[in-house]
């Protein structure tokens, strides 16, 4: 009795011991898994004057939607447009006109139709002491000014192309007036941010760029466009179709779209799409 009660003892404590040993192997969870909530890292690409919003839209995203994280980068977009279409992975392209994500919705490169997400409105800045004495835009044709502009594929300088129009047609703006602009242009930079970089460090005159970031800075001052004048950008996105995560992407351009995004991008001056 004493031989049986010691064996079936020793086979509880291996049963035990079996137990324990298969619990301290379990192979670990994450803290994402125990709570539910799937780990999914977007990669953002948008327009650089987009680049503040951003990290908020970043921010107030990952704080509504624990588990997800953007991932951000900004630049041209026309030059994000030619990295998408030359492979460079990503989600999510936000662009600062509608005209590059038809390119790429062309190319077969985007998953689903282009999202309208916000308005700009765009305005003259000079530097802050504005050493040229600018008194309205009728001045950007004047002999001698240094403007600053962007790249002939970068949004901004579409848009300006746009304004420059509009201005020559109004009275008292001479015939010439497009060509005397296009002759004091003396750069024409990578991006809308690299614009206003050389203003404020006073390498031009005047530059036309988005109200944004106008106000952004505090060392250019601003010029406003007449009504006749104005021009409205249209900013809009796309999901990407190589992107790894496209439902949870598509919620992000719609959260993006949606009032929640548009609170945000009101902080920062954008304005409802037009």
């Amino acid at each position: 009795m004493i031989r049986r009660a010691t064996a079936c003892s020793i086979v509880a404590l291996v049963a035990i011991a079996s137990i324990l040993t298969g619990c301290s192997t379990a192979p670990s969870v994450s803290a994402s898994t125990r709570s539910g909530v799937e780990a999914v890292e977007l990669s953002v690409l948008g327009a650089a004057s987009l680049k503040d919003v951003l990290t908020a839209v970043k921010t107030n995203y990952e704080s509504a939607f624990p588990g997800t994280t953007l991932t951000l980068a900004t630049g041209a977009s026309s030059t994000l447009r030619a990295q998408i279409e030359q492979g460079a992975p990503a989600d999510v392209f936000l662009s600062a006109d509608r005209q590059n994500l038809q390119a790429l919705a062309d190319a077969g490169l985007a998953d689903g139709e282009a999202v309208d997400f916000a308005g700009n409105a765009l305005t003259i800045v000079v530097p802050r002491d504005n050493p040229a004495q600018l008194a309205s835009p009728l001045d950007l044709a004047r002999p001698g000014l240094k403007i600053v502009a962007a790249g002939d594929e970068v949004p901004i300088s579409s848009y300006a192309r746009q304004v420059v129009a509009k201005l020559g047609a109004l009275p008292g703006y001479p015939a010439d007036f497009a060509a005397a602009y296009a002759a004091n242009v003396v750069s024409n930079e990578e991006n809308v941010r690299a614009v206003v970089a050389k203003i404020e460090l006073g390498e031009g005159d005047a530059a036309i760029v988005y109200r944004t970031d106008a106000t952004a800075s505090s060392k250019v001052m601003a010029i406003e466009l007449p009504a006749e004048a104005a021009v409205s950008a249209t900013y809009a996105g796309v999901v990407l179709g190589a992107s790894t995560h496209p439902a949870a992407a598509h919620a992000f351009l719609d959260w993006l779209a949606g009032s929640d995004g548009a609170a945000v991008l009101a902080r920062f001056g954008f304005l409802p799409p037009s």
